[in-house]
């Protein structure tokens, strides 16, 4: 074995232990938003909410305060909602951490130690691309840790940007764990050279945005079903039903249904033109390895069909009869469509693009 070659394979296996490493802080991560939303004050959060409510119907009553003997009469603030019009006036919840000290200190912890997990889950794609002299996204391997780095590092940007996410932290963080599972268990693959088709700068270019693209479309998925969940418990006191101790607990620390939703919107309405790059550069680089644009390869047509789907969304967006849940469903539709054309296409339909193995 030659000195290149060793190089390599020390590379390859310093890559290994990395993404086992990063999954290992990923867990500590885990289990610590876990007791971020446990160890909140639950009480505190009903009392929040309670106060938080109160304001937002009785916006407009004044407030008598005593001033050195005598009293005045202030104007209680308003409360700025995000609201769109035909919707509950709901402010948004105080966080996983119940607006107590304890839980955020537990969420602070949880969010330093993403960072580190991310730190290192980046190394370990750095050193894979090392190993093999190219881009890091041949297989669904090395797509799978890229896919989870980048999302997490999505997350890690718009709380550096102070977005109120970080109630994103724990669904992420499983998710990624789960993610991270399926690659070295199932989807692992050795590395090695590419196969002639894709010796390209357009694997830079085409593949890093879909997984952009499908790392921001998670995102915006999440917000979506957490959305449905917090607006059918909306629903439900706005009826006057009594939802139980638990489902309290939960949906009030989380933004208003009307707040998730617009979160979902921005996401999903951002990222669309750079889905749209991306089919337009595979195309491009069809042409360029077979010699036609389009082909109706199984990829080619549920990249269009994830496209369409997500265009539908954000046309039913701007319908006034699709806006709320039925826009909802449309959206998990369209990422469902995502997930299909990477995981059951890869897997289960044989095509031009199943040259890479698995």
């Amino acid at each position: 074995m030659n000195l290149a070659a060793a190089t390599n394979e020390s590379l390859a296996h310093t890559s290994n232990v990395l993404i086992y490493s990063s999954m290992a802080v990923y867990t500590l991560a885990f289990f610590a938003h876990i007791a971020e939303w446990v160890l909140g004050s639950r009480s505190k959060v009903g009392r929040t909410a309670a106060a938080l409510s109160g304001s937002a119907v009785g916006a407009s009553a004044p407030v008598v305060v005593a001033q050195g003997g005598s009293t005045a009469v202030l104007e209680r603030p308003k409360v700025v909602t995000r609201s769109a019009a035909g919707t509950r006036d709901v402010p948004d919840g105080p966080g996983a951490a119940g607006g107590t000290f304890k839980g955020d200190l537990w969420g602070r912890i949880a969010v330093s130690l993403t960072v580190v997990a991310f730190a290192v889950e980046a190394g370990g794609v750095i050193t894979r691309a090392l190993s093999v002299q190219r881009a890091p996204w041949a297989n669904m391997y090395e797509f799978s840790i890229t896919f989870s780095t980048v999302a997490v590092g999505s997350y890690l940007v718009l709380l550096a940007l102070k977005k109120n996410v970080r109630w994103i932290g724990l669904p992420l963080v499983t998710t990624v764990l789960l993610d991270l599972g399926i690659a070295v268990t199932t989807l692992y693959t050795d590395s090695d050279q590419l196969v002639p088709a894709l010796h390209s700068y357009w694997l830079w270019i085409h593949v890093s945005t879909a997984i952009i693209c499908g790392a921001v479309f998670y995102l915006g998925a999440v917000g979506t079903v957490l959305y449905l969940f917090r607006d059918s418990y909306e629903n439900k006191i706005a009826g006057g039903g009594t939802p139980g101790k638990f489902a309290s607990s939960v949906m009030e620390r989380l933004p208003s249904a009307s707040s998730l939703d617009k979160f979902a919107y921005r996401i999903n309405a951002a990222v669309f033109p750079l889905w749209t790059f991306t089919i337009i550069a595979g195309a491009i680089w069809a042409g360029d390895a077979w010699g036609r644009y389009w082909g109706w390869d199984p990829k080619e047509v549920w990249s269009f069909i994830t496209w369409v789907a997500y265009a539908a969304y954000l046309h039913a967006r701007a319908t006034a009869g699709w806006k709320g849940r039925k826009a909802a469903y449309l959206a998990l539709v369209a990422f469902a469509c995502w997930l299909f054309n990477y995981y059951g296409v890869n897997i289960f339909v044989t095509g031009l693009h199943s040259y890479a193995g698995v």
